[in-house]
């Protein structure tokens, strides 16, 4: 008689776990969004349906202010980490085993472990120092502080695709006397562009939902979505903020979806 593998969703209460687990994920998140359409001022009290709190929100300068600093750094940040995350899985996936490779990965990945308030307090303190001695307090500090997140994020999709990839027709090339450059060009990065893709879209997304170092190191008037949204719920919780936090949310998703688009395998 044959065993049968291990199937985690034959395990009893699964489907119940699983259900439950999606209830509390996506039930608020669908009230904040019916509410956001809400025609009244109370919150929690349906007025009506009203698509005027997303007027209010799009004439908001202050909002406007916040969404651009926040598309400019996780553009910015998404862009570099990605550049520094291609070479790094380059590098520690088209080389001989070497020594110290454990450590490098150990390093890339750190970001992950460390707590995001810890690294923030870290970085307040260095780039605190940093300010007094230069008087510069522009957008560079955060967008080097999120670039250093977003690296293993964006590292780990591109390295994952690259250990997928066939090494034949690289070696192919190389047999038919094609240089380094020439293949990586022609034949890898045509072949790692999906990966590329997708880190550069999950580092987007973590750098545009960031808070805690974001507001750790932010300067005056360089308030991004999430710390925006954070002042606006310590003074007054409106609609507005309602219908802010669901284009946050559909901005999100329609780039968690455009990432599984462009790295599902095709029939």
């Amino acid at each position: 008689m044959s065993k049968r593998s291990f199937d985690v969703t034959r395990l009893p209460g699964t489907a119940v776990i699983a259900m439950t687990c999606f209830v509390i994920l996506y039930i608020p998140m669908a009230i904040l969004v019916g509410y956001s359409f809400n025609a009244g001022k109370v919150i929690g009290n349906w007025e009506g349906a009203s698509v005027k709190w997303y007027g209010a929100a799009l004439q908001n300068q202050a909002f406007l202010n916040a969404a651009l600093n926040s598309l400019i750094l996780a553009t910015t940040a998404s862009v570099i980490s990605t550049l520094f995350a291609t070479m790094a899985a380059l590098a520690t996936t088209r080389t001989e085993k070497f020594r110290g490779e454990g450590a490098i990965h150990i390093i890339l990945n750190q970001p992950l472990m460390v707590p995001e308030i810890v690294l923030a307090i870290a970085l307040v303190i260095i780039v605190g120092q940093i300010k007094q001695m230069t008087g510069y307090t522009g957008l560079g500090f955060l967008i080097a502080a999120h670039t250093t997140f977003c690296i293993p994020f964006a590292y780990l999709p591109i390295r994952a695709r690259l250990e997928g990839m066939d090494l034949s027709l690289e070696t192919a090339a190389a047999d038919l006397y094609a240089s380094r450059f020439y293949t990586f060009r022609r034949v890898t990065l045509p072949l790692l562009a999906p990966g590329i893709l997708s880190g550069f879209m999950l580092a987007f997304v973590v750098s545009l939902d960031d808070l805690i170092i974001s507001d750790f190191l932010k300067s005056p008037g360089q308030d991004t979505l999430p710390t925006y949204l954070m002042g606006e719920l310590k003074r007054n919780l409106t609609s507005e903020i309602y219908a802010i936090s669901s284009l946050l949310l559909l901005l999100s998703v329609l780039i968690v979806a455009g990432s599984w688009v462009a790295t599902r395998k095709k029939d």
